[in-house]
Order: C-alpha cells, then sequence, then structure tokens
C-alpha cells in the first residue's frame, strides 16, 4: 500500500512535475520506508551492505541504550529529591503527562521513566523538528538529497543537553549546528566540524547558566547540587567518593546531561559500532591513552591546590561526557582524522586536551566538548602531516 501511494506521487515530483521543487522531501521519505532502486552500472564498483543509511540508522540504535537509561536516570534523580523533600507536585506543563502516567514513587522503574520521559522527549521532539526542516530547506534549495546524518546528529546533541534546557535554546542550538556546524560547508560528509557538538559549544558560550550551572541537572524547581566533576574539583578524591562509588559512576546513577551519565550504556553502544567497523578502535584507543597518560602525569606531580591533580585516569573515564565523546562523537568518520595513524594520534590529541581543560583550567572541570571540536580543527592537519611523512619514506626506500 505504501509503495504504491509512493508509486502514484512520483510523477508529480520527478523533473517537469508539478512539485519538482520539493524532490528532496519526496525522497526522504521513500528512503526512510524502502531501499533507493538506484545501482551502479561501471565495469568496476564496489559491492557493500554498509550504505551511508544503515551506518546511521546503526549509530542512532546504538545511542538507545543511553538514551533509555538517561530518561531512567532524570527521573531517577528528580524522584529522590522530591521524595526527601516531601514534594508531590510543580508549576510546570510536562506534569500534566507525568500525572495521568505516574504516581512519583522514586523506587518505581516506571514512575522514573515516565518522569525522565516528559523532559527528554520535547527536548528531541524540538530538536528533530527544527534539525529536520534546515536539513529539508538546504537540501530544495541546492537540489539534492536530504541525507539520514542528521538521525544520528540529532539524538546525540539532544543527549548532550541538560534536562531542564529551555525547547527554545534547544532550536537555536540544533540550528546553529546544523547551519554553521554543517550545511555552509557543503553539507553531510563536508563538514569539519560535529554538528552536534558544534550546537551544543554554541549554547554553552551563549546561555551558560542554563548549560553549565549546578541547578540545571536535576529536573526539579529549585533544586541546588552539583556534578560529579564539580565535587571532585571543589574537594577532590574524598568529597568525589563520598558522594558516590565509581561503580555508581560506571553504571550512571549520578547528575549530569541525559545521555552522558552512563557509561556502561555507553560502552555497549561504542562496542557495537567498533565490531561493525563504523566507530574507529584506534581513535577509542587513542582517547584512552591520551586521558590515561595525562592522569598519571598529573597524579605523579601532584598540587597542594588543585584536587583534580588527584583524580585517577579511571574516574576520569566515568565521569561527565567523557563515554559520550570517546565513543560517539569522537569517531565521527567526516570530522575525526582518515588515515590510521592519524587516528591514533587524533584519539590521544583529544584525551590529552581533555585532561588539560579538566585539571589546567578552574572554571570548566568537564572539556571533552572542546578537546573533540579542538582536534576537528586539526584533523586535515594531522592526516597531511602523515600523509607526507609516508610519502617520504616510500622516496626513500625506493631512491
Amino acid at each position: 500500500m505504501i509503495r504504491a501511494l509512493f508509486d502514484r506521487l512520483h510523477s508529480h515530483f520527478a523533473p517537469g512535475g508539478k512539485y519538482e521543487k520539493y524532490h528532496a522531501v519526496y525522497e526522504m521519505l521513500d528512503t526512510f520506508f524502502y531501499s533507493p532502486a538506484s545501482v551502479t552500472h561501471g565495469a568496476s564498483h564496489v559491492r557493500d551492505g554498509l550504505d551511508l543509511k544503515r551506518i546511521m540508522i546503526t549509530v542512532w540504535l546504538c545511542a538507545f541504550p543511553a538514551m533509555f537509561y538517561g530518561m531512567y536516570n532524570v527521573g531517577a534523580q528528580a524522584l529522590h529529591y522530591m521524595s526527601e523533600r516531601g514534594i508531590t507536585a510543580q508549576d510546570d506543563w510536562r506534569f500534566f503527562f507525568t500525572d495521568l502516567l505516574s504516581s512519583y514513587d522514586p523506587s518505581s522503574l516506571w514512575d522514573c521513566f515516565i518522569y525522565g520521559a516528559a523532559f527528554f522527549l520535547p527536548i528531541y521532539l524540538v530538536t528533530f523538528v527544527v534539525g529536520i526542516a534546515w536539513e529539508i530547506l538546504f537540501a530544495v534549495k541546492r537540489k539534492h538529497e536530504v541525507n539520514e546524518g542528521f538521525f544520528v546528529t540529532s539524538v546525540l546533541f539532544a543527549l548532550s543537553c541538560p534536562p531542564t534546557i529551555p525547547l527554545w535554546q534547544v532550536a537555536l542550538g540544533i540550528s546553529f549546528g546544523v547551519v554553521l556546524g554543517k550545511e555552509v560547508f557543503g553539507g553531510t560528509g563536508k563538514n569539519f566540524l560535529n554538528p552536534a557538538l558544534t550546537g551544543r559549544a554554541f549554547l554553552f558560550f551563549a546561555y551558560p547558566a542554563n548549560m553549565s550551572g549546578d541547578a540545571v541537572w536535576t529536573a526539579v524547581d529549585g533544586f541546588a547540587g552539583a556534578t560529579a566533576l564539580s565535587v571532585a574539583a571543589e574537594g577532590g578524591m574524598q568529597a568525589l567518593q563520598h558522594q558516590l562509588t565509581w561503580m555508581d559512576a560506571f553504571l550512571g546513577n549520578m547528575q549530569g546531561s541525559i545521555g552522558e551519565t552512563s557509561a556502561l550504556a555507553l560502552a555497549l553502544g561504542g562496542l557495537v559500532l567498533m565490531i561493525t567497523g563504523i566507530a574507529s578502535w584506534r581513535i577509542v584507543a587513542g582517547v584512552f591513552l591520551g586521558t590515561a597518560a595525562m592522569a598519571i602525569l598529573f597524579n605523579s606531580v601532584g598540587s597542594n591546590t588543585n584536587h583534580m591533580f588527584e583524580i585517577p585516569f579511571w574516574w576520569h573515564f566515568v565521569l561527565g561526557g567523557w563515554a559520550l565523546g570517546t565513543f560517539f562523537m569522537a569517531t565521527d568518520p567526516v570530522s575525526a582524522a582518515m588515515t590510521d595513524t592519524g587516528k591514533w594520534v587524533f584519539g590521544a590529541l583529544i584525551g590529552v586536551m581533555v585532561m588539560l581543560i579538566r585539571v589546567v583550567n578552574p572554571a570548566f572541570p568537564e572539556g571533552m566538548m572542546l578537546a573533540i571540536l579542538f582536534a576537528n580543527l586539526l584533523a586535515p592537519t594531522i592526516d597531511y602531516f602523515v600523509i607526507q611523512a609516508n610519502v617520504k619514506r616510500r622516496l626513500a626506500r625506493n631512491g
């Protein structure tokens, strides 16, 4: 039935048809339900089932464990806080839905999930609607296809947001990420910055109170608290371990952006991406090694005034946006280094820079977002020097 409908409409959107200029919209919906009918006709070509559509859908699905756990954790953090203080209702439009579907019991998996979904789903809906509108606009104007890359950008951007972010800021952030982070450079495959991180960085610098303040991480009006990284920066390992255990941080039982808290969920999705070859294991390994090396160096140097010097590397692996950035942002095949050696250098550079920002910079105890964006800027240069070194080595061998 759906196939017949698309076949009947095809002539209207084909060249010369009444709605020719909107062919990108028709093609987007058609390929969403069915594989494209186009095939290669040359004498030699590569046959591979892993096309762009399957790559993007796979990455999108691999983000689901972090997304579902993130919704549960948003609810669990908020409901426990409300229960401790006897809060039963709040003046927010989201509570119309939670009142119908849950009873605000922090021990109930369902109640926690519904509460968190009431905050995450509007963020994701605004992200998707606004972002896809920009994608369609540029596709219609440039007369090219609407690529599936936005599926990944949308979910990663939404997961990187705190649950209490105003929805108009969500629309503004994803607009900046899609338009200035990707489309102005030609669209999917031509952007040198990760679009989701570009939008997130714009919001961080434009509206820091809504993106970096202690009160934004738990979805309860009047909440006052601190993220684990903030606690570590203020009081070191003693204060950090007083608030949570390493296993709590690994599983994700802590405050943070919606999709960044569970290192376990993110690692499971990242493992699938590496097994399928979509994400580069060299980049991931490089980030691990760079982070560990710098953490060990800071641990050995020590500091009497900066508590971040004493945090061991295995704690950095599970705090803040490190896992989300390592498995899903740094491995973006478009904005990362392309050569095998370059991928090691690219990943290690991210690991080194995230530690420098977290430890040395007293005003920003996170760093993963900026580290990846800086590495994105340097990725072409890294590949250039790797290629030049290979050329010189071959010339010397054959000369």
